[in-house]
């Protein structure tokens, strides 16, 4: 795995003070946690620690840290008003059961569904709830109503009344503390000193420190008491041995003759599962979008590393762990690249314990603070709102109302209520969805063309009824189910009753197509979309124009009509009725029936280089004219055309086209361009390097070309005096794809 150009050496040291970072900020929440869902303080402890070293060696994630997550503390708390925390340790060991057989089971996909609006309202959410809660421990406001200690306080409750209670209670060393802690964080994100190899959140903690003790020290007003910095139990202090901070399951309790609490205890364990699973992988997904490196990690590799961390830290007292975003957060910003971050927290937070204590107790909390509302502001910047505000109501509401329901009820309540507004978006295009009307003018008429779309549901019935309803007496409607692979009963009955009864009745003519087999509705066609003699007969030069007109514009628009060319094949098999004859170059760019968006058997074409018509394509123009019943004669140009520049070379240069290419029937062509290259004024080049003389040329070669048909072909003339027939030149932009007609020369009588 390459990670830029750093060394593996570089890497290390990295996450090893990414590692410490996360320590830092992982010990209070830690505490905190623990504190908010009524379990010893411990638990969070040794929830931390089994999330690094467990979690951390197993989990197939670069960059997650796993513990004690806050949107598991209203679930904790309420489970353990029904059980003793020892019975509640069997609930987390098997929820950690439960969790190994999820990934087994290869349930991590789950989180793919979720919205991308969800994902990031739930990133924004918690860095507002990061900086909401820190803020009062910003300025040393570390107790609650009962005078408490008060880690970090995560009940949604409590949040904004801690606020205005941190205003009341500011204590002015604290305050110092965290103000600077914060000003070092701006100054170091925001400068060259980003660059460097220690973070600024671990230069924030140890100034912060420092700071802390010369206020101390000096016997200022300003000192910061005990009671405002980390606090722990010291191994050893007052006969204090590694069992006193473990619990251990109560097995015995829960699997006791008593029903109760093992039913309790299997409800715990249940939701405890799924919803540490769900915010798992939100919090996997979200932090796959915080790795700068973009990496995956399993989802399924995540349950099961979720499940072994569970199941040890139920075996010896710890709280339900899960990938914990903030944390993880932290690790991404201080520069984490690799698993060994999250192991060294896990070990720091080990020794925390073990040796530790005294020295991690000189940290003010509002030195952590710091890092934590930063942290909050970069996950919850306002350029996400305007981002999210352009990509559309359809996200950006969403992403609001998830942001708000997280902030205002917890994370796994405002993420259900994200999912439903998404939901409710979804289920509204849908029923509007599921199909569209397209407005065809098709050779044969106009036609209302119901595309279905691949999966037409229950849903779209009500939509797709009011469109029946829509149409009026004598419309040719198309329902066209090609692209589908799956239509609901309840819209096939409605489409059945219309082709059948409905339609009928009000004299409308219903075409079919591309039903399957299980859909018993055969293709019928009642439409027409190629020419017929019936309406070639119909046809006046004028309507021939309009239809090429529209169909370059059907071209143009990237809006071209559907057509069933194997059906043309079968229909033209027996004869064909060409509505026009259009001469045109044989250049690749130019292809007539995709210019003019037509079928087969609609037009005759006619290829050469240069659009140069002489006996053997003017013999073509009056059999198509004649004898196969066409109504107009279209000669079309185009920009920058190979024969006309070359002849445009020649000319200036005064050779002659054989000698100098050695093509011996060149001449054949170029000599007829060449009368429009000479007639054609110009002051600058008039070679080939000049391209809007090379055009200029073109447009005069066209009017040429249908000025020698006129005067060569009485058969044609004649034709055209009588008004059976029409003739029109056009130029062709090869850049836009736009098809310009001289109508101003043209001869396209409107009727016979």
């Amino acid at each position: 795995m390459p990670f830029t150009n750093q060394s593996p050496r570089a890497v290390f040291g990295r996450d090893l003070i990414a590692g410490v970072v996360v320590f830092l900020v992982a010990l209070p929440l830690c505490l905190g946690i623990a504190h908010a869902s009524g379990a010893p303080l411990m638990s969070g402890l040794i929830s931390g620690i089994v999330g690094g070293l467990v979690v951390g060696s197993l989990s197939g994630s670069h960059v997650s840290v796993s513990g004690p997550a806050a949107g598991l503390a209203a679930i904790i708390a309420a489970q353990l008003q029904v059980l003793t925390f020892e019975q509640f340790l069997v609930a987390v060991m098997i929820a950690g059961a439960l969790q190994i057989a999820f990934g087994l089971w290869r349930a991590g996909g789950l989180a793919n569904y979720f919205p991308n609006s969800v994902i990031k309202g739930l990133l924004v959410a918690i860095g507002v709830l990061l900086i909401l809660k820190q803020l009062p421990h910003l300025v040393g406001y570390d107790r609650d109503d009962e005078g408490e200690m008060q880690y970090a306080q995560v009940d949604g409750e409590s949040t904004f009344g801690a606020l205005w209670s941190a205003y009341e209670n500011l204590l002015p060393g604290a305050a110092l503390v965290g103000i600077v802690s914060i000003v070092l964080l701006l100054v170091w994100e925001n400068t060259r000193l980003k660059k460097l190899v220690v973070p600024g959140a671990l230069v924030a903690v140890v100034v912060g420190t420092v700071l802390s003790e010369i206020l101390s020290a000096s016997g200022s007003a300003l000192g910061i008491e005990s009671s405002h910095l980390v606090q722990l139990k010291v191994l050893g202090s007052e006969g204090t041995g590694v069992r006193d901070l473990l619990r251990f399951p109560a097995f015995g309790e829960v699997f006791s003759l008593d029903p109760s609490p093992l039913r309790d205890v299997l409800i715990a364990g249940v939701t405890l599962a799924v919803v540490a699973s769900l915010e798992t992988l939100l919090n996997l997904e979200a932090t796959n979008k915080l790795d700068p490196l973009r990496r995956n990690a399993p989802p399924n590799r995540e349950l099961i590393a979720q499940g072994f961390g569970n199941l040890v830290a139920g075996a010896i007292g710890g709280l339900p762990l899960t990938s914990v975003i903030v944390r993880s957060s932290v690790n991404v910003n201080a520069g984490g690249k690799t698993r060994v971050s999250a192991i060294v927290h896990g070990v720091l937070l080990l020794l925390s314990v073990v040796a530790l204590a005294q020295l991690i107790n000189c940290i003010p909390l509002s030195a952590l603070a710091a890092v934590l509302v930063l942290t909050g502001w970069k996950l919850a910047t306002p350029r996400t709102f305007v981002q999210m505000w352009k990509d559309g109501m359809n996200q950006f509401l969403p992403f609001t109302v998830t942001v708000l329901a997280i902030v205002f009820t917890d994370l796994l309540i405002g993420v259900l209520i994200g999912l439903g507004v998404s939901a409710m978006f979804v289920l509204v295009r849908n029923l509007h969805g599921g199909f569209q009307v397209y407005d065809e003018d098709h050779v044969g008429g106009s036609v209302k063309r119901i595309e279905l779309a691949n999966q037409a549901n229950f849903i779209n019935r009500a939509h797709l009824a009011s469109v029946f309803e829509g149409f009026a007496k004598g419309e040719s409607v198309a329902i066209d189910a090609r692209r589908t692979d799956y239509i609901d009963p309840d819209v096939m009955s409605l489409i059945r009753e219309f082709v059948e009864e409905d339609a009928p009745a009000r004299k409308i003519r219903v075409s079919t197509m591309g039903f399957k087999a299980r859909y018993p509705l055969d293709d019928v066609i009642q439409h027409v979309d190629y020419t017929t003699r019936e309406l070639q007969e119909k046809m006046t030069p004028a309507r021939v124009l309009q239809v090429l007109k529209d169909g370059n514009e059907r071209f143009v628009s990237g809006k071209r009509l559907k057509r069933d060319l194997v059906r043309q094949v079968d229909a033209t098999a027996d004869g064909q009725h060409p509505m026009a004859i259009v001469l045109t170059c044989i250049d690749s760019r130019a292809p007539v029936e995709l210019l003019f968006d037509l079928g087969i058997g609609d037009v005759f074409v006619a290829r050469v280089a240069g659009n140069v018509a002489r006996d053997k394509i003017i013999g073509s123009m009056e059999f198509a004219c004649k004898v196969a019943g066409s109504k107009l004669i279209v000669v079309v140009g185009h920009t920058r055309c190979g024969a006309v520049k070359a002849t445009c070379d020649f000319v200036a240069q005064g050779v002659d086209p054989a000698v100098a290419t050695g093509l011996t029937n060149l001449p054949a062509v170029t000599s007829v361009i060449s009368e429009a290259v000479r007639a054609e004024p110009e002051d600058g080049a008039r070679d080939g390097s000049n391209l809007a003389f090379v055009d200029r040329v073109t447009t005069r070669h066209v009017h040429h070309t249908i000025d020698w048909i006129r005067s060569h072909s009485p058969t044609l003339k004649q034709m055209l005096d009588a008004g059976e027939i029409g003739i029109v030149g056009g130029m062709y932009d090869i850049t836009t794809g736009r098809v310009e007609f001289f109508e101003q020369s043209a001869q396209v009588p409107a009727a016979h």
